[in-house]
């Protein structure tokens, strides 16, 4: 059978014409802020979708930036926390912008929370939304607004270290910037091995990803830039997708969560775009990215993790496309919400 790496080689992401068509519509670009009062008779279904796991340093900041999102319509709010040792529960099934709030057994990792809080949800379109984003307030406008069953749309990220936020605080009346994410402004090692294709860089490379493949329209066919390809550009830290597909698709991978640290992402993007969507990036929906006090010894312990990771995306690539499995990944998620604690 055909391997999901070859479907990708298949697949177009010439985007061009549905983003100059909604502009034909909309009366604005692609890429501008959506106003609150800009006409939106086709805006989709919002769910938002926080995994949790010991965030209380940030999560309030998170909620807060929602509850003052200008989205003219309701959206619903879904936090899967991943048994935190903190008060991040408490958090979640205290704020008012959640709507629904549930608390699993014991610690499953971020693929099985998004799972769940996508079982769930009600919205045509589910935002991922990691629980260390702050949104500008035009975000699930821009995303409402955008979305379709044909499109996967990507938003942006802006690290801020924790002593310049400590928790959410003062840097976060500015604007995030967009050069920030690494998808943009990318500087990689020279003389070392990367570790998602295996290439190495002989010479410093100025990396403009974004900018350089034209939106990511020039990463269809399974072409590469570098050490990037279209699946990696999927990132859950702000990421909007038809909800019918990823229960199609079975959902993120939660072996990821067993055997390493990241590469669900990517993986279920891949999944996706073997399904025919394409990967279209939202310039203006940039968060900022609150690090925790201890990100340093976080971010090493993934790196040591993600070898494994790796290696179980490559093994699965070589694997035919998951679909068909609407039915399979609701029944798991129905056996599993019973075991959880409802919040809200």
């Amino acid at each position: 059978m055909t391997s999901l790496l070859d479907q990708l080689a298949c697949r177009s992401n010439a985007h061009a014409s549905s983003t100059r068509g909604w502009e034909a519509i909309a009366g604005i670009g692609w890429h501008e802020p959506t106003r609150s009062d800009l006409w939106l008779a086709n805006a989709r279904r919002v769910s938002v979708v926080i995994p949790a796991y010991n965030v209380a340093y940030c999560l309030p900041a998170v909620l807060n930036a929602l509850q003052d999102q200008h989205h003219p319509f309701e959206f619903e709010v879904i936090v899967v926390d991943d048994a935190s040792s903190d008060n991040s529960a408490a958090i979640a099934a205290a704020h008012p912008i959640v709507t629904r709030a549930v608390r699993l057994p014991h610690r499953m990792g971020a693929a099985t929370a998004r799972n769940l809080g996508t079982a769930v949800a009600r919205g045509q379109t589910v935002l991922y939304l990691d629980a260390d984003m702050v949104l500008p307030p035009h975000v699930i406008t821009d995303i409402a607004a955008r979305a379709s069953d044909t499109t996967l749309l990507v938003g942006f990220r802006h690290n801020l270290p924790y002593d310049l936020h400590q928790g959410g605080r003062g840097i976060l009346a500015q604007q995030p910037n967009l050069a920030a994410d690494y998808r943009v402004t990318w500087r990689p090692p020279v003389g070392r091995r990367l570790l998602y294709t295996g290439i190495t860089l002989t010479e410093p490379l100025d990396g403009r990803p974004l900018d350089a493949t034209h939106d990511f329209i020039d990463l269809g066919y399974g072409q590469r830039y570098h050490d990037w390809d279209l699946a990696r550009m999927v990132v859950t830290a702000l990421l909007a997708v038809p909800r019918a597909t990823v229960l199609d698709v079975g959902g993120f991978d939660p072996e990821f969560d067993r055997i390493g640290s990241g590469m669900e992402d990517t993986y279920l993007g891949a999944c996706l775009i073997a399904a025919g969507l394409l990967v279209i990036p939202l310039r203006q929906a940039v968060g900022f990215h609150l690090d925790p006090p201890d990100a340093q010894q976080q971010w090493q312990h993934k790196l040591a993790r993600r070898p494994d990771s790796v290696a179980r995306y490559w093994e699965l690539m070589r694997q035919p496309a998951p679909a068909g499995r609407t039915r399979e990944f609701t029944a798991a998620m129905t056996d599993l919400l019973p075991l959880c604690e409802a919040l809200r």
